[in-house]
C-alpha cells in the first residue's frame, strides 16, 4: 500500500513539474546548488507559495460572487455575413475597363474609387447634359428678360408666353438629361463638376465603393468589356465583417425558449471567449425536410474573430435564477471525495471544502463552505490539487 502512495507522489510530481515548473521549485540566486533550490511547502493548512509561483501557476484568482443559473439551449450554426452589411458593385453601362485600382483583400472606404470605366455611353449622355445645360441657362436669360419686358409693357404677352415655353421646354430636356445620368451611377457632385471637366475625360467614368469594408470577391481585369451586354455587371463584392450573423438551425421543440431581442452566447471553441450575441430573428416557418426553424442572431465582430462560413455553438439561456455564491466549474476540485476549492491565502492556497447545490454549464451553486468575496483559484486548480496530493503523500512517507 505504501509502494501504491510512493508512486502516486512521484506520478503527481512529474504531473507538477511538467504543467507548471515554476510551481514546483522557486528560483533561488545562482550560487545555490540546486539540491538547495526552495520547493512547494505544505502543512495543515494548505500550500505554501511564493509571489513568483503563484505568477508562474496561472491560477487566475478571482472573488467568489452571487450570479445567475440558468438552463441553456446548445445549437448549431454557421457564420454568414450581415445582410446589411454586404454590396454588390455593378456598372450600369456598356464599357471597358480602362483602370483597376482595388485588388482583393483591400480594404476600402464608402467612396473610394475602385475601377475607370471607358464608355462611349457615358460619353454621350455627359455631351447631352451639359449641351442642355448651356440652353437652359441661355433660355433662363432670355426668359428672364422677356417677363421683365412684360411686366414693363414693352413687350407684348405672345412674346412672353413664347419665351416661356421655350424655357420650360429647355429646362424639362435638361432635367432628362440629369436624370440619365443618375441612371448611369453619377453622383450629383460628379454631375456638377462637369462642366469643369477635360473633354477627353467624359467618356471616363468612376466606380466608387457604395461602403466601407474589404474588398471579398474581384470579378474583372483590365480590358475587360462589362455592361448590359458584356461579359460582367457585377465588378466587386465588399463585405464588412464587423457585424455578421449566426444563422442557427433550432428545433421545433425548443421554439418556445427563444424571441426576437433575446441575449445569447456565440462560441467557436475551447481557446476563445464566448461572444455576445442577439437574436434579430426567428423563421414562422419549419423546414420540410429537417423540421427545424432558422434562427438569426447578429454578432458584433469587431476583432474579425467570426468568418462567414465558420461553424459556430449558440448557447440560448432561459430559466435564470440567482444564487447568493456561484463558482466556475473549473474551480472546483474533489479532494478526499468532497468538492473542494482553493482559496487564496498570504501564503498560498488552502484547500476549502464546498457543498454544491444547482448548477449550469458553466457554473455551481454553493450553499456552504464559501461566502462571497473570497478569493478563489479558478484555472489550474487541478495543479494544485496534483500537488496536494504530492504533499500528503511526502507527510505519510
Amino acid at each position: 500500500m505504501t509502494s501504491l502512495k510512493l508512486l502516486a507522489a512521484a506520478s503527481a510530481t512529474c504531473v507538477i513539474a511538467a504543467l507548471c515548473p515554476a510551481l514546483t521549485y522557486a528560483h533561488e540566486k545562482p550560487e545555490k546548488p540546486a539540491a538547495q533550490e526552495q520547493a512547494v511547502e505544505h502543512d495543515d493548512a494548505g500550500i505554501k507559495l511564493t509571489e513568483r509561483q503563484v505568477a508562474a501557476g496561472n491560477f487566475a484568482v478571482q472573488e467568489a460572487r452571487s450570479g445567475l443559473l440558468s438552463k441553456r439551449i446548445v445549437v448549431p450554426g454557421a457564420i454568414v455575413p450581415s445582410g446589411d452589411r454586404i454590396a454588390k458593385v455593378a456598372v450600369r453601362l456598356l464599357g471597358t475597363v480602362a483602370e483597376v485600382r482595388k485588388r482583393l483583400g483591400d480594404t476600402v472606404r464608402e467612396g473610394d474609387v475602385l475601377a475607370i470605366i471607358e464608355s462611349r455611353e457615358v460619353a454621350d449622355a455627359k455631351s447631352q447634359y451639359l449641351a442642355a445645360r448651356v440652353a437652359f441657362d441661355l433660355q433662363d436669360t432670355l426668359f428672364t428678360r422677356s417677363k421683365s419686358l412684360f411686366e414693363s409693357k414693352v413687350s407684348s404677352e405672345n412674346d412672353f408666353l413664347r419665351a416661356k415655353t421655350a424655357f420650360e421646354d429647355v429646362r424639362i430636356r435638361c432635367d432628362v438629361a440629369r436624370q440619365k445620368l443618375f441612371a448611369l451611377g453619377l453622383t450629383s457632385d460628379q454631375i456638377a463638376a462637369l462642366p469643369q471637366q477635360p473633354v477627353e475625360n467624359l467618356r471616363l467614368q468612376e466606380l466608387r465603393a457604395p461602403m466601407s469594408g474589404r474588398i471579398a470577391e474581384r470579378r474583372v481585369d483590365l480590358g475587360s468589356l462589362v455592361g448590359r451586354e458584356g461579359q460582367e455587371s457585377e465588378l466587386f463584392v465588399i463585405v464588412d465583417s464587423s457585424v455578421v450573423w449566426a444563422d442557427l438551425a433550432l428545433a421545433s421543440a425548443d421554439l418556445a425558449a427563444v424571441s426576437e431581442g433575446q441575449k445569447i452566447t456565440i462560441g467557436i471553441g475551447p481557446e476563445t471567449d464566448p461572444l455576445p450575441a442577439t437574436i434579430m430573428f426567428v423563421s414562422p416557418l419549419l423546414d420540410k425536410d429537417t423540421r427545424l426553424a432558422r434562427v438569426v442572431a447578429s454578432v458584433d465582430n469587431p476583432a474579425h474573430v467570426l468568418r462567414p462560413g465558420m461553424f459556430v455553438t449558440a448557447e440560448i439561456p432561459f430559466q435564470q435564477v440567482k444564487a447568493d455564491v456561484v463558482v466556475p466549474k473549473t474551480a472546483v476540485q474533489s479532494v478526499d471525495g468532497q468538492s473542494a476549492v482553493f482559496v487564496r491565502t498570504s501564503t498560498g492556497f488552502e484547500p476549502r471544502k464546498i457543498v454544491t447545490g444547482r448548477e449550469d454549464s458553466r457554473s455551481f451553486e454553493v450553499t456552504s463552505g464559501l461566502a462571497a468575496g473570497d478569493p478563489i483559484a479558478t484555472s489550474n486548480t487541478f495543479v494544485l490539487k496534483a500537488d496536494l496530493g504530492r504533499g500528503e503523500a511526502s507527510h505519510a512517507h
